[in-house]
């Protein structure tokens, strides 16, 4: 079976990995153009184009897929099946019509919940205690093809969007090989999908992170791991802005919102008179660190209060 496999970010190299480690013969793979990363600005190759390089898979990086040139370009690898995850644009009809055996997502969800830019993140933020991967045909919706086939697994209480996305992506791996060869046998019957069951998962903003200690502490500790590893939560204390990367739930009982309640370990309270315990931590201009870091070397005091003033 020839295939086009189409991805950028880490989350899509298990599958590439997987793919060429069956046997599949990846033609190509098509991947967002190099962009400048760090403070530096370093012009750095997306994931899946290293993976592909050191495979010696044929790359392609068009600025504008729905351009004729990049449509020809894909046409001439005649491929069977285009492999879609996580490529980060929307393909136009002709490129969806372009492979016999069609075009097949991976997506970080059990849809139809969680359509969109960032589903792994918004299960986190929402507290969802379940998620999983769906694999389905693409259609010119977002997210809105038939499904073929779906694997759950459980969010740990504390895991952080990273700890799950990477959990994903190698599940994700796995439901993409049953589903070819689901395809290749026809045993799998798609599914169109629930349209009242529908949600969406926008794109992940910084300002989204800021900290609101008048919520329940549960809500609080839920943001701080869906934004991690990006854009991050955050707060002021003192007049300075600080990033909170991982935290737990205390049983400590909150008192006012945002006031330090302990300083070893660090808790703060929250709304509802519950609190958090903060577990790292990063001031502006310092590096990331262990709130227990964080309080000898920044003298913090019990009845400080974070968040503004």
């Amino acid at each position: 079976m020839k295939v086009i496999f189409m991805g950028t970010p880490d989350f899509a190299v298990p599958s590439l990995e997987m793919l060429i480690k069956k046997g599949y013969d990846v033609r190509c793979v098509v991947t967002q153009p190099d962009k400048p990363q760090g403070r530096k600005m370093i012009l750095t190759a997306p994931p899946v184009k290293k993976c592909a390089q050191e495979n010696g898979i044929e790359v392609f990086q068009p600025i504008k897929i729905k351009e004729d040139a990049a449509f020809e370009k894909l046409k001439s690898f005649s491929p069977d099946l285009i492999v879609v995850v996580a490529y980060g644009k929307i393909l136009p009809k002709r490129i969806l019509d372009l492979p016999k055996c069609g075009c097949i997502n991976v997506h970080g969800s059990l849809l139809p919940k969680y359509r969109g830019a960032a589903p792994i993140q918004w299960s986190v933020i929402d507290g969802e205690e379940k998620t999983g991967v769906t694999t389905m045909y693409m259609d010119e919706g977002m997210d809105t093809g038939k499904m073929l086939l779906k694997k759950e697994t459980n969010i740990g209480e504390n895991e952080t969007s990273e700890e799950l996305y990477n959990r994903l992506s190698i599940i994700g791996a796995e439901l993409l090989y049953d589903t070819i060869k689901g395809i290749e046998s026809k045993s799998i019957v798609p599914q169109s999908q629930d349209e009242s069951k529908a949600t969406y998962a926008k794109i992940l903003e910084k300002n989204m992170g800021k900290i609101d200690w008048s919520k329940d502490a549960k809500d609080i500790h839920n943001l701080i791991r869906g934004l991690n590893p990006w854009p991050i939560a955050f707060t002021k204390l003192n007049g300075k802005n600080i990033k909170i990367y991982k935290s737990l739930l205390s049983n400590v009982k909150g008192e006012k919102e945002g006031k330090i309640v302990s300083l070893s370990p660090l808790i703060v309270g929250c709304g509802n008179n519950t609190a958090l315990e903060i577990l790292e931590i990063q001031l502006e201009g310092k590096k990331r660190m262990t709130a227990r870091d964080f309080v000898i070397g920044n003298h913090i005091k019990e009845e400080d209060i974070l968040g503004e003033k």
